[in-house]
């Protein structure tokens, strides 16, 4: 047992160092060069690889893609898209969204101002669409105290390069995903703060609901903490238009009913959630993160 501890270990440690070094040389690169060697590397492999196979089953699943031409060109795009996410994570610091010639429009803000102005806090909420660390970095140069509600990685080491990233790009409010994050958020969010969650990922102990027209086991937290606090949801894509561009987009605000059925108020939250996941990704299906197991197999 020892021995299995120390060989991963060594192996994250050294995943992690190989990491460092590869961020490191992407940061001596521009941004468009980083994110166009990402997508074009990762383009050429992904597809290939076994987990694939999951992707083609959803998008079966979803009927997403009236070809198996056409579902092999949205894998591709999937894969580049990933691609590029990973080689932009060397340059997070430096995306700058409220200035002249900036790589990312932000569209929807009156929905946010409005929040604001309510003063209960938000929660904001999203999926892995192209860069997803887009959202809460957007959010925190808008002046706003978000916390981040993240995955860590398997590999500690590597966790804790990632969080740097998020740290120098201004997202120092971080909570895993789990019972520690989760007491976190409840502290927050009792501060009016605002919180920033992708709720596109299958959670065994969240609530079943639609998605595709399929069950599905569904995040129900940020229905229930918007519930509980009584503040609004906001519904925010992130879709890359070329590139290392991106345009962000804020829409109208889900507000939990407060009735005496609080299970049935939850669970109409979450359909809304995934009815509005489910119109993005059906709009722009090779920016979604298909090899995810959403649905029972």
């Amino acid at each position: 047992m020892k021995t299995l501890k120390k060989s991963v270990a060594l192996r994250h440690r050294t995943e992690a160092l190989l990491m460092r070094g590869l961020l490191g040389l992407l940061r001596f690169l521009p941004v468009d060069l980083a994110s166009d060697l990402g997508g074009r590397m990762i383009r050429a492999i992904g597809p290939h690889l076994g987990v694939s196979r999951r992707a083609r089953r959803n998008l079966t699943l979803c009927g997403i893609g009236d070809t198996q031409t056409e579902r092999e060109a949205i894998i591709r795009g999937m894969w580049d898209n990933l691609g590029r996410t990973a080689c932009e994570y060397a340059h997070l610091p430096a995306f700058r969204f409220y200035e002249a010639n900036s790589r990312t429009e932000v569209r929807g803000m009156e929905h946010v101002d409005h929040a604001i102005a309510q003063g209960k806090g938000a929660i904001f909420i999203s999926g892995h669409f192209a860069n997803w660390e887009l959202l809460p970095m957007a959010l925190v140069q808008r002046g706003l105290a978000v916390m981040a509600v993240y995955r860590p990685a398997n590999n500690p080491f590597a966790d804790e390069i990632i969080n740097r990233l998020r740290h120098e790009a201004g997202v120092t409010h971080l909570a895993p995903k789990g019972g520690a994050g989760a007491r976190m958020l409840l502290s927050w969010m009792a501060g009016r703060n605002y919180a920033a969650m992708l709720s596109d990922q299958k959670m065994n102990d969240g609530i079943e609901a639609p998605f595709f027209g399929r069950p599905a086991m569904s995040s129900s937290a940020a229905a229930v903490l918007a519930r509980r606090f009584s503040c609004p949801l906001i519904f925010a894509s992130i879709r890359r238009t070329e590139g290392a561009h991106f345009i962000i987009e804020a829409e109208a605000p889900i507000y939990v009913a407060q009735t005496e059925d609080r299970n049935g108020d939850i669970l109409a939250a979450v359909m809304e959630i995934n009815r509005r996941l489910e119109n993005f990704i059906r709009a722009w299906p090779e920016q979604w993160l298909w090899l995810q197991r959403r649905w029972p197999e």
